[in-house]
């Protein structure tokens, strides 16, 4: 009994450390050497030269054109916070809900870099919030909830992401923003605006704990308030 106690307790530190380094370490943009290497739409997409984008675009240029990782115009011109960029590439069709080589779309980068701005833009040009991403099948809503981008939460809730989406750690939003935040103000906001639209408190970890379990365990109490409220609704 011992020995599998210790070892659900490694196998659980494992997967908290991978899901605590995922999200960040897998959203990398571009670094200086890959961009200068661009050519034809990625170029202008890092770049956000609008002339010669729109050059590319009225000549027919490959609208999926990819680097190494698998970015896209798309991908580049999110992670380079082009905002025109991304009105003209989606009036061109581009496909603003491709995945790149680690499984993440334009809304996922931009939710993991706390750019709501990004976000928005995307939002209204029709890409969606309900994508599932990552490596672990995750979405948008459970990476920014990681992070406590409480704005970004609201933003993706308001564009219908799925709040009780489950990823392969068997974790949801709430529960992440419990286990992989630090229990302060972002994370409190961040989760009290996932309660705010009605995600459960109910689903639980693969062990069986709700986050109201998880918070008290952690000492969290504001959120384990926050979580006790909701459970009385």
């Amino acid at each position: 009994m011992h020995r599998a106690a210790v070892r659900g307790w490694r196998l659980a530190t494992l997967a908290l450390t991978l899901a605590a380094s995922l999200p960040v370490a897998a959203q990398v943009p571009p670094s200086a050497e890959q961009a200068a290497r661009y050519g034809g739409l990625l170029a202008a997409a890092h770049r956000g030269d609008l002339a010669q984008l729109d050059r590319l675009l009225a000549a027919g240029a490959d609208l999926k054109q990819r680097d190494a990782q698998g970015r896209s115009a798309v991908h580049v011109a999110a992670f380079a916070r082009q905002r025109e960029v991304l009105r003209r590439l989606a009036r061109a069709g581009a496909d603003l809900e491709a995945l790149e080589n680690d499984r993440y779309d334009a809304v996922t980068i931009a939710a993991v870099a706390d750019d709501e701005e990004t976000l928005r833009v995307l939002l209204e040009l029709g890409a969606s919030a309900k994508r599932v991403t990552s490596r672990y099948d995750g979405t948008a809503l459970i990476a920014a909830a990681h992070l406590g981008h409480a704005g970004v939460v609201r933003q993706l809730i308001q564009a219908g992401a799925p709040l009780d989406h489950v990823n392969d750690l068997h974790w949801t939003a709430v529960i992440e923003a419990v286990v992989l935040g630090d229990g302060g103000a972002r994370h409190q906001a961040t989760l009290r605006a996932l309660l705010d639209a009605g995600a459960s408190v109910a689903l639980t970890d693969r062990s069986g704990r709700t986050p109201l379990e998880l918070a008290r365990q952690r000492g969290y109490s504001e959120m384990a308030a926050l979580l006790e409220a909701a459970a009385r609704r």
